[in-house]
């Protein structure tokens, strides 16, 4: 049940069909319109950000969960505009949109699941989106193909696709997930700014299917940060067509599709961040010895947005101090004559205080694609693993440019 990466090995659910379209939302040019359809009886989860300031669809999203009680018929994505901050105009220009779709497919408004992803404060031109709509869905396919195509329409400044699958039988017979997913800036966990869409054709009621996304959730896409900034317009979709006809009711299949949602979320976590603008060094913190997984969190996010260590991995500086300072300035009541930190496999700091190691075998570390770092609160048993990443020249540059 290992997700295998990319399209060598897309284990594609029954019950889904994908279509893709140019609306010229973006000023590349590039696809910008995403489309899939699900068959019906398809149940729904979801998770957003947490950020107080949220796009319109996020907020469409939500409710039309709530008010169909976990189900979904159709999911849209734009992306090169986030219809966010554009008020009651934008909110409007989101139903448009899923009132045409619902028309076209002939399914409720509340079944249309949207999203949008791109630059904040600019109005949506829904007039352009709701022109392709005949397109995207006369053109659906249920196919690989078809699925590879949506993973590149929902990208911004992503400069590679992400995409993870898994399958396993169970009997006679099996049940299939994929995932895919768009995010290279703008991440910090609060859900993680990203979009996330998870198919599968296990038989799941929205109960199930919203208890199961948490988790792996927390295990995954809320274990990350690129730059410390949450985005308005997170959204991670977990959808069952129960088309496998295996059902989540047993303890067995409920185990194994649990361990293969989760696997699938962090190999999508992992992509992502490896994808972050302008990263050059991928950092696997391991928390150890927290009180609390949550304490765990809170010391891994403040180190992870301190901009002294960040810039610090980016020339593969073993400046361990930044790293202690930045746990120190997290808000918790840590004793610092407690706290020991590894770089790659040398201890570089015993009890607050410098430890004797190799600085060149230290950045030689530090030098790697991935490298792990180790901190020891000596607090408790809670242990975590938290990626992140360092902060170039180019992540300003990208940033930099961004609007214009």
């Amino acid at each position: 049940m290992t997700p295998r990466k990319g399209s060598d090995a897309i284990h594609l659910p029954e019950g889904f069909s994908f279509s893709t379209a140019n609306a010229g939302i973006k000023i590349s040019g590039r696809p910008d319109l995403a489309f899939a359809e699900a068959c019906a009886g398809t149940t729904a989860a979801a998770a957003f950000t947490r950020n107080r300031v949220v796009a319109a669809p996020v907020e469409v999203g939500r409710s039309s969960l709530a008010a169909t009680r976990g189900r979904v018929r159709a999911v849209i994505v734009n992306s090169g505009n986030a219809n966010c901050a554009t008020g009651k105009p934008g909110w409007r220009a989101c139903k448009r949109i899923c009132a045409e779709t619902a028309r076209l497919l002939g399914v409720a408004i509340e079944e249309v699941f949207p999203s949008s992803t791109g630059i904040i404060g600019v109005p949506l031109p829904a007039d352009k989106v709701l022109a392709k709509l005949p397109e995207l869905i006369s053109s659906r396919a249920a196919s690989k193909d078809a699925l590879l195509r949506f993973t590149h329409a929902i990208l911004t400044t992503d400069t590679r696709t992400k995409l993870a699958s898994s399958s396993f039988r169970f009997g006679e017979k099996e049940m299939k997930l994929v995932g895919v997913a768009k995010g290279a800036g703008m991440i910090h966990p609060q859900l993680a700014t990203m979009l996330v869409y998870l198919f599968t054709d296990a038989v799941a009621t929205p109960g199930q299917l919203k208890r199961l996304l948490t988790h792996a959730c927390d295990e995954s896409l809320n274990c990350l940060s690129i730059d410390g900034d949450t985005s308005t317009n997170d959204t991670a979709l977990l959808m069952a067509s129960g088309k496998s006809g295996i059902s989540l009711n047993t303890s067995s299949a409920q185990a194994k599709f649990e361990k293969m949602l989760r696997d699938v979320c962090q190999s999508l976590a992992q992509q992502i961040v490896s994808d972050g603008e302008g990263v050059k060094h991928v950092i696997r913190l391991n928390i150890e010895e927290a009180r609390s997984r949550n304490e765990g969190l809170v010391v891994a996010r403040a180190i992870s947005r301190s901009l002294l260590v960040k810039t610090a991995w980016a020339g593969a500086d073993p400046n361990w101090g930044r790293i202690l300072a930045a746990i120190g300035a997290c808000g918790l009541s840590i004793d610092p004559t407690k706290v020991d930190i590894s770089i790659g496999t040398q201890k570089v700091c015993r009890g607050g205080v410098s430890n004797p190691f190799d600085e060149g075998w230290a950045h030689a570390d530090l030098s790697k694609k991935e490298c792990d770092i180790h901190v020891r609160l000596r607090r408790g048993s809670a242990s975590l693993i938290f990626l992140t990443t360092d902060l170039t020249s180019e992540y300003v540059r990208i940033n930099a440019d961004y609007s214009t």
